[in-house]
């Protein structure tokens, strides 16, 4: 993570007894979806480099911070729809999935520098990020505020509010940074963006009052207010729908490779079947698309 909001050590304390009751641990465990039964898509396989398909693994990176996505559960495995839709492209390419967990601004250097096959991390397919990775879409997911059930915080309009935020993602980077500068062009005090290293950590710094709301991808913000229903709620409407998307190196085989298997489980159904499980069909596309952000 870029950035590490520090916390007065009692709120720290506070943050540490609730982190996992919130959103991505104990008590929020869910039955994955299981991958053992899907075929090989013999055509899809056949597109995968030659050093993937020999070595018969695919390495993904993730951040397991951002639940339902990608989270831990209660005995730290790494799991989420996310999770297993991954799971899913890999077995329909005969690969099988080697998870490892990284902070979330190091999966991209570590793709382009060879160290992950691919990233897995609810990443928002955007120009900025195009620049230096390809991606197969396979989500469209907007931007949803919660706030504490009696202080709605107007995202058009929080100007000298503070609002937390998982560092690295859209929201951190483009989405409070954006706003907050039309904040300050308007004569009006900046918005107090709080970075956090991940959307558990973020959401108790609302539940705490340490942070007035926090901003996050629909289905996370939706999952934590799930979670807390007696102390957090929506502010609006979500906003801004852009597509999710699997990171890979540029111009790489593999992304054709993935976007093929991806392709083959929306069209058999499985895709759905795994996001209807997650309560996240919302979402749904019916292409998988190749940097379809902008």
């Amino acid at each position: 993570m870029k950035i590490r909001y520090a916390l007065p050590a009692l709120a720290a304390a506070a943050v540490l007894t609730l982190t996992g009751c919130v959103t991505n641990t104990e008590g929020t465990d869910r039955e994955s979806t299981d991958t053992s039964g899907i075929k090989v898509d013999e055509a899809a396989a056949a597109l995968l480099p030659a050093d993937i398909k020999d070595s018969g693994e695919l390495i993904i990176g993730t951040d397991a911070s951002y639940p339902p996505n990608e989270y831990k559960d209660s005995e730290g495995n790494i799991v989420g729809w996310g999770v297993d839709l991954m799971d899913a492209v890999s077995a329909r390419l005969g690969l099988e999935p080697k998870w490892e967990e990284s902070g979330f601004d190091t999966i991209i250097p570590s793709i382009q520098g060879g160290k992950m096959n691919i990233g897995s991390s609810s990443f928002t397919d955007n120009a900025e990020r195009q620049k230096t990775v390809d991606f197969v879409n396979f989500y469209e997911a907007g931007v949803l505020w919660a706030a504490p059930i009696d202080k709605e915080i107007d995202p058009n309009d929080a100007c000298g509010h503070k609002v937390a935020v998982q560092s690295g993602t859209f929201q951190h980077t483009d989405e409070l940074p954006a706003k907050s500068a039309e904040c300050e062009a308007a004569g009006k005090e900046a918005i107090e963006i709080m970075p956090f290293e991940g959307q558990a950590e973020a959401t108790n710094a609302v539940v705490l009052g340490q942070a007035e709301a926090f901003s996050a991808d629909s289905p996370v913000t939706l999952d934590a207010i799930n979670a807390q229903k007696d102390k957090i709620a929506a502010s609006g409407e979500a906003f801004d729908v852009a597509p999710y998307g699997y990171a890979l190196p540029k111009d790489s085989d593999l992304t054709k490779a993935v976007q093929a298997a991806l392709q083959s489980l929306i069209d058999d159904g499985t895709y759905m079947e795994i996001l209807t499980k997650a309560g996240v069909e919302d979402g749904a596309i019916d292409e998988a698309t190749i940097n379809a952000g902008s």
